[in-house]
């Protein structure tokens, strides 16, 4: 148990590091206008990634079940711009009847 502590406390620090380098970096100048860019991109970009991971990852190894499915649906609803609710209840109502089906 303790090294589950070690690792917090250490994740913990090293993300308080993080958080003061980017203002001891910068110094109280404000982020080029290229790099607000970027910074802006980096949440879309992380959640998109997750969401990859997490939909067709098993392990190391690609899988292809049932989420996929789901997240495809909710993919062309949110193209169709759909309310959000009606994306997620339609994505686990398509993902629990491939569940079914197979």
């Amino acid at each position: 148990m303790t090294g589950v502590w070690v690792t917090i406390g250490s994740l913990a620090f090293g993300t308080a590091v993080l958080k003061l380098a980017g203002p001891l970096a910068l110094g109280g100048r404000p982020l080029s206008a290229r790099a607000l860019n970027v910074v802006e991109l980096l949440a879309s970009a992380l959640l998109a990634a997750l969401v990859v991971v997490e939909t067709f990852g098993k392990g190391r190894s690609l899988t292809l079940d049932a989420r996929v499915l789901g997240v495809a649906f909710a993919a062309v609803l949110l193209a169709r711009r759909a309310p959000m609710i009606v994306v997620v209840v339609g994505a686990a109502a398509v993902t629990a009847i491939a569940r079914l089906l197979s």
